[in-house]
């Protein structure tokens, strides 16, 4: 598959997501540190720093912002540290702090930018536009009487316009194809709207579930719990948990995570600090996915609270993980928040998996080396042995007596790379331009009526619908949009092309249900989970594929 190739791209942007996230102990603090540590020893003082600070701002020989500089400075100094201690600017704590709390104020839709005008994917469940029946396919072409279609409007104009506090209120015109009128005007009170963390939950056969999980924020418990109901309803009794490229979030999630798989008693995760006590984590009485066949799967982007999931279920040889090596971040992040609305984030200690690894990978060259180990990992350009030979000389017994490896990220206990060998650089092209999602709506916005009656469901159009009839359609849409058939990258990646079309049609359809129900139909990790669960045992199960 492309996707390795893609990540690729993204991983700068993810990974500076696991920076921000981490693993977040719950320490809430504000104020200054006092001027003793907790032995007695005096602190450094502060006003040296200050009085360097203050000596720039006054007598450099151009103006310059103080908030900048102060920000430079402290990100510096943390740059010393390890790669996983952060500042956070202001500026950007109130987005990030969004993602983690799992919700902000608005009007509750997904939109793209189609033709310059707004159109809604789709309504987000529980928020008011759905309440009010606004529809996929709709589009704003008004905002409190101001035309906003065919001027240019960018998506930082449109989170501008409709995002606000929660009780305001915001007008919007919408065209409706189809409704005979040429405006519908609806009212909208901005509320919370939910940010969800747990981006599918879907049947993939009659016993099979399948839960992706992309990061690990304060409701993602509830929103699996949700989910495992909904798939038990509908006969799950065993379960593929895709932690693919989660970089991780909060450790309270990830302990009651695992507490629904392991039974009472049995080690979760334990972590300790030169100015920590150790602090043990354990499986309670509740859990109700204790006995089912489990898979995990991961990859170079699974970090910290996902390795803590697998390293869980490895240590306790509670199910299979299958997938890549992860990303290997054994460290844990305290939080301070200041009164200007700034944040650090500061490693203070490290957790451990049961059989008492530390998963986290040397960085002792420096960010730019412990990063780019990782993005050459998803390239395919390192042989992957130097990190493993270290891992190797720090070896552990799971509670079965198999042998696991620490300090460098979980090694999954059967590994399955992602194929890469349909990628090109007119796919890179055609994806980056975002051709394949525009086509894909445009189809789902002229047919949707008919498509809904032959696909009444996710499962059914996964099973069904072949893409195939419309490639011809689709090279001559990307002709007119500047990117001319090449037909030897067409023959290599064109299966990766209908394979990507059919998931994006699928999304517009039903949701991230119908994306992934589409997308783990040629997935080799799950092909090889399923198998596993059918012919497999825990038993000596190492192996490469």
């Amino acid at each position: 598959m492309e996707k390795r190739n893609y990540r690729v791209l993204l991983f700068p942007f993810l990974m500076g997501i696991a920076v921000a996230l981490g693993i977040l102990i719950g320490y809430f603090l504000s104020g200054n540190p006092a001027n003793t540590t907790s032995d007695g020893k005096a602190k450094l003082g502060d006003a040296k720093v200050n009085d360097i600070l203050n000596y720039i701002l006054d007598e450099y020989v151009d103006t310059l912002d103080a908030t900048e500089l102060e920000d430079e400075a402290i990100s510096s100094l943390l740059s010393r540290l390890d790669p996983h201690s952060s500042y956070i600017p202001a500026s950007d704590f109130e987005q990030i702090n969004e993602q983690m709390e799992g919700n902000f104020d608005g009007i509750g839709i997904e939109f793209n930018i189609q033709k310059d005008t707004i159109m809604v994917v789709a309504a987000i469940s529980g928020g008011p536009s759905e309440a009010l029946g606004i529809q996929s396919g709709d589009r704003i072409v008004e905002i409190e009487g101001k035309q906003v279609a065919g001027v240019n409007i960018t998506n930082e104009d449109v989170m501008k316009k409709l995002r606000g506090k929660k009780g305001t209120r915001v007008k919007v015109g919408i065209f409706r194809p189809g409704s005979g009128k040429s405006r519908l005007y609806y009212t909208i009170t901005r509320n919370k709207i939910p940010i969800y963390s747990l981006d599918a939950a879907i049947m993939l056969d009659s016993k099979t579930g399948y839960i992706k999980i992309s990061r690990f924020s304060a409701t993602t418990f509830e929103e699996y719990l949700k989910a495992f109901e909904k798939l038990k309803n509908a006969g799950m009794q065993q379960m593929i948990l895709d932690l693919r490229d989660n970089p991780g979030g909060y450790l309270n999630a990830a302990v009651d995570l695992c507490d629904e798989f392991l039974p009472n008693g049995q080690k979760i995760v334990y972590t300790k600090g030169k100015a920590r006590k150790r602090e043990n984590y354990d499986a309670t009485s509740l859990g109700d996915f204790e006995n089912g066949k489990l898979v995990v799967l991961i990859d170079e982007g699974s970090a910290s609270a996902s390795e803590i999931v697998s390293g869980a279920i490895q240590d306790n040889d509670r199910g299979w993980i299958i997938g890549t090596r992860s990303f290997g971040k054994g460290l844990v992040q305290e939080e301070v928040q200041f009164e200007d609305g700034s944040a650090l984030r500061l490693t203070v200690a490290r957790y451990y998996t049961p059989s008492g690894r530390c998963i986290q990978r040397n960085y002792s060259n420096g960010n730019d080396a412990y990063y780019k180990e990782v993005v050459e990992r998803m390239r395919g350009t390192t042989s992957d042995q130097k990190e493993k030979q270290a891992s190797d000389s720090l070896a552990f017994k799971t509670k079965s007596g198999r042998t696991v490896y620490g300090g460098g990220g979980i090694t999954p206990d059967i590994e399955v790379d992602t194929d890469t060998s349909g990628y090109s650089g007119y796919l890179a092209e055609i994806v980056s331009n975002g051709l394949i999602n525009k086509f894909a709506f445009d189809l789902v916005d002229r047919s949707r009526k008919d498509l809904m009656s032959h696909y009444s469901n996710e499962r059914i159009f996964a099973l069904k619908f072949d893409a195939s009839p419309y490639l011809s359609d689709f090279f001559e849409f990307c002709k007119r949009n500047g990117i001319p058939p090449d037909q030897l990258a067409i023959q290599k990646s064109g299966n990766l092309i209908k394979q990507q079309l059919e998931s994006l049609i699928g999304r517009a359809l039903f949701g991230n249900d119908g994306y992934f129900a589409v997308r783990t139909k040629y997935d080799n990790a799950i092909a090889k989970a399923i198998d596993v669960m059918r012919n497999g045992s825990l038993a000596g199960m190492k192996q490469k594929n």
